[in-house]
């Protein structure tokens, strides 16, 4: 699939109003029952609002509650490109390029930004893993290289779980005690998986909460076991997102970490190519509650 081009996509959305329109149709159709009369009715624009209404009872639909978009005041269309810049990105946009790219101030290009990291976290989920499943810990950020559990003062730590071909699962934590990583494999981790690690003793005791666990032992240089163990494809992806930080984003606090960790997640989980992500993102919307 090729990629959308910047032509491609100023085209599909010239306006603010193409932009609403598509929200309003991939979560209701401009043509649905009405929620209010419960009519099969045409749902019309209101010029003056972000809104629709029922041509029988004149009921209002906002499609842009619980999106991104819902209490922002720029415009649809540098939102939706926005989108478009993160999906067709390997490495992420950062807020200073979002600025010079949307011509909108540094604070709004920010929360644009971690928004859009929010909604795919949102659209990516955290669906139970299962099978067999890689944990590992890494350090980001700081001014001091250290060691697994000591010399890491300013540093973030940042626990992964991710299945053999499968998905990827993020937490920050602030310790990796066997206290704080073991309830996480617990509850986000299918009893009777196997848990591959390295020798960290926080793991050791996986076996006694219904896990087969098995480990490779980096401190003797061993990055795969006789029986095939190993976390390479975790530390794999440890690279892509500390590359990421560093290339991109320069620092990332652990208040925010998260949203970043998520973001590659989600890239990561989707293995689309930008059109597909871009696509998902535009059509994943879900239909808000009424009140």
């Amino acid at each position: 699939m090729k990629n959308t081009t910047i032509q491609q996509f100023f085209k599909k959305f010239p306006s603010d109003e193409a932009c609403l329109e598509h929200i309003m149709k991939t979560r209701y159709g401009l043509e649905s029952k009405c929620p209010k009369c419960e009519k099969k009715t045409k749902f019309h624009r209101v010029k003056s609002q972000r809104a629709y209404v029922c041509q029988w009872c004149g009921w209002h639909t906002y499609p842009c509650v619980d999106t991104p978009f819902e209490s922002s005041r720029t415009s649809l269309q540098l939102w939706f490109y926005a989108i478009y810049l993160f999906s067709t990105t390997r490495s992420g946009v950062s807020a200073k390029e979002l600025q010079r790219q949307l011509g909108v101030t540094y604070k709004c290009a920010w929360r644009m930004g971690h928004e859009i990291r929010k909604y795919m976290a949102e659209v990516d989920g955290d669906n139970k893993l299962d099978d067999i499943v890689e944990v590992d810990e890494t350090y980001i950020g700081g001014k001091k290289e250290g060691k697994r559990g000591r010399g890491a003062d300013g540093k973030s730590i940042v626990f992964g779980m991710m299945e053999k071909d499968g998905d990827i699962m993020t937490k920050i934590v602030d310790d990796v005690k066997a206290k704080t990583l073991q309830p996480i494999i617990e509850s986000n981790v299918e009893k009777g998986s196997e848990i591959q690690s390295d020798e960290l003793r926080s793991y050791k005791s996986l076996n006694k909460k219904g896990f087969k666990h098995k480990t490779v032992n980096h401190g003797q240089k061993e990055y795969v076991a006789k029986d095939g163990t190993t976390v390479n494809s975790l530390e794999g992806f440890w690279s892509r997102l500390k590359l990421s930080i560093k290339g991109t984003h320069i620092h990332v606090s652990k208040k925010h970490l998260a949203k970043y960790a998520s973001e590659f997640e989600y890239r990561f989980n989707s293995r689309s190519c930008p059109e597909a992500m871009f696509e998902e993102l535009l059509n994943s919307f879900e239909k808000p509650s009424l009140k």
